[in-house]
């Protein structure tokens, strides 16, 4: 082991992970051979441990993020000083302003100035905090090609200065299975995510009420509901007159969805935009048909193992729903060029890119 005295930030942990704490939970233990010392509010096993508060993570909203912020911004500058690090990683774009911290962060996405909601706190920080953090850290990772491209044209920053690392999936959790339970009623369709707008559901829904013969399917939407926009979309449904085949199935847990996606027809993930796109990841480990966008990081996860559409185009969401209804050597090939696809993406191969490119920094 080589004595960098690298911190890793780990304050964000919690246990249910999101999209961001999932990278960072699967990414870390590569990181061993480092020696690095993590910053977490609990010790990890064969690793040396600074503890610091439990308040810090998305489990208590937008007052533990502001708890990280104020922390990142006055606690960890002592913390660096005091363990004497030469380098801090952080697996979100967070680090102490105008402080002398030689710093590496992560930036997943730069969806809210894509798509800016009115009044959202996380609209000032991705405007004025962001791009402070991202000039002061000496390099940038980032999940994918389009985050990059995003860093640079949001942000007027140099590529040099960016590396595109892609993440990875658990192989053994996501993967193709027999099925003995009772047959389902009728063939379904699938969404995994939340319900906000970049999400594309009102044009999934629709779409999916244009199938031919739609009464002989389903759309399950798999995510939590969400009070500013699931009401909208159920009363869609309600108005195209296909409510009974369009379930809202709100949280789904981490054991259930190998076999939601093991048993859907195909996931359909029509986004306006994603930094990585698990959900694609996840159902091409399962053997699972992806009908997905061809715009942001989604054909860089489905290369050409999906069906790819124009998000905006319902006609074209509608026409793929139906290839893959309707053709079953259509479904059987696209296994296979799935689980060839996931092959190329491993939690190891995230893991040894991120460690190569912190010990040429360290």
């Amino acid at each position: 082991m080589v004595n960098s005295n690298i911190l890793i930030n780990l304050s964000l942990l919690l246990s249910k992970p999101t999209g961001i704490t999932i990278y960072a939970a699967n990414v870390f233990p590569y990181l061993k051979s480092l020696n690095p010392t993590l910053l977490a509010a609990e010790k990890y096993p064969d690793f040396n441990t600074y503890l610091v508060p439990n308040n810090l993570t998305p489990a208590q909203g937008t007052k533990g993020h502001l708890m990280r912020l104020l922390w990142t911004q006055f606690e960890l500058p002592k913390i660096y000083k005091k363990l004497n690090a030469s380098l801090l990683f952080s697996p979100v774009p967070e680090l102490p302003l105008s402080q002398k911290c030689r710093s590496i962060v992560m930036v997943h996405d730069l969806i809210p100035l894509r798509f800016p909601k009115r009044n959202s706190p996380l609209l000032p920080y991705f405007r004025y905090y962001i791009p402070q953090v991202l000039k002061q850290a000496e390099h940038i990772i980032c999940n994918s090609q389009a985050t990059a491209r995003d860093i640079c044209d949001f942000f007027n920053i140099s590529a040099t200065k960016i590396t595109p690392i892609l993440l990875g999936y658990d192989a053994n959790h996501f993967k193709p299975l027999e099925i003995t339970s009772k047959p389902i009623s009728n063939p379904y369709f699938l969404y995994l995510g939340r319900h906000d707008p970049h999400k594309n559901l009102t044009r999934l829904i629709e779409a999916f009420s244009k199938i031919k013969n739609c009464q002989q399917y389903e759309l399950w939407l798999a995510g939590p509901t969400d009070r500013r926009y699931t009401p909208k979309l159920q009363q869609e449904a309600i108005e195209l007159g296909i409510e009974k085949q369009v379930k809202f199935l709100d949280y789904v847990s981490y054991e259930q969805l190998p076999i939601l996606l093991n048993q859907c027809l195909a996931l359909v993930f029509p986004s306006l935009w994603e930094g990585f796109g698990f959900p694609v990841l996840e159902a091409m480990g399962c053997g699972t048909a992806v009908i997905t966008s061809n715009i942001s990081s989604l054909p860089e996860v489905a290369g050409e193992a999906g069906i790819l559409i124009d998000p905006y185009q319902v006609k074209e969401i509608t026409a793929a729903m139906e290839q893959i209804a309707e053709n079953e050597t259509l479904r059987v090939y696209l296994k296979t060029l799935s689980l060839q696809q996931v092959s190329k993406f491993s939690w190891e191969k995230t893991g040894q890119e991120t460690l190569t490119l912190l010990e040429q920094r360290c």
